[in-house]
């Protein structure tokens, strides 16, 4: 999963980057001002949004208004050094999906992350089932069958993608996207490679059927046995 952190104080935004990136494993991108912000939207695509509301050049409350009347419906987490219930309630109405007041817990904020991309994605339980896969997100834990799948990060990543997106063709492209910050360039030849690695380990024994299908010149799919 990708996520931008639009947060203009330095320290406290690598902080939540490096929390971000360590605990759950996503890619994260960081913006420190509400034009920046926006530019990277219109280009990127994520699967949240932190947006804390004093920002440079363009405030938080403008960005999330120019977001929703572009209609993108990317998950929206406002980050508030301040706690006002009118401010809260007027934001909501414009179209944020979940707050926090500074200072916070950057472990109630990577559950409230899940959580957002969660929903986002159509699953609102901690839990994921395709078939005979099991993804529990919180441990970060994959079954199938019952019997634990042992992934590398990359792999388990890419997984939790696909499981947010059962039977749809994802392109190389999208998934670059969304499991790489701006340099995902750079990783272009290695999905290949992760691909493989993952088809193998999610067969449960030698003639398993596959899950993980791939469509040649197209993507890759979930199909379920």
């Amino acid at each position: 999963m990708r996520v931008l952190v639009v947060e203009d104080e330095v320290r406290l935004a690598e902080n939540i980057a490096r929390a971000l990136r360590e605990a759950p494993g996503y890619a994260v991108d960081v913006a420190s001002d509400g034009d920046e912000a926006l530019a990277m939207c219109w280009t990127g695509a994520y699967d949240l949004i932190v947006l804390d509301l004093m920002l440079p050049k363009r405030p938080g409350e403008e960005v999330l208004a120019q977001l929703r009347a572009a209609r993108n419906s990317t998950p929206v987490m406002i980050l508030t050094a301040v706690s006002n219930t009118s401010k809260t309630i007027a934001l909501l109405n414009v179209g944020a999906d979940d707050y926090l007041t500074k200072p916070f817990d950057l472990g109630e904020l990577i559950a409230r992350c899940r959580a957002l991309i969660r929903r986002g994605k159509g699953s609102g339980e901690p839990v994921m089932k395709f078939g005979p896969i099991e993804m529990h997100t919180a441990e970060q834990r994959v079954l199938k069958g019952g019997l634990p799948v042992e992934l590398s990060p990359t792999e388990y990543r890419i997984l939790e993608y696909l499981m947010h997106r059962p039977r749809v063709v994802v392109s190389k492209r999208e998934l670059l996207e969304h499991l790489y910050d701006f340099t995902w360039e750079h990783h272009s030849n290695v999905i290949e490679a992760h691909m493989s690695n993952l088809r193998k380990k999610l067969r449960s024994f030698p003639h398993d059927q596959d899950v993980l299908t791939t469509l040649r010149g197209r993507g890759y799919r979930l199909t379920q046995p």
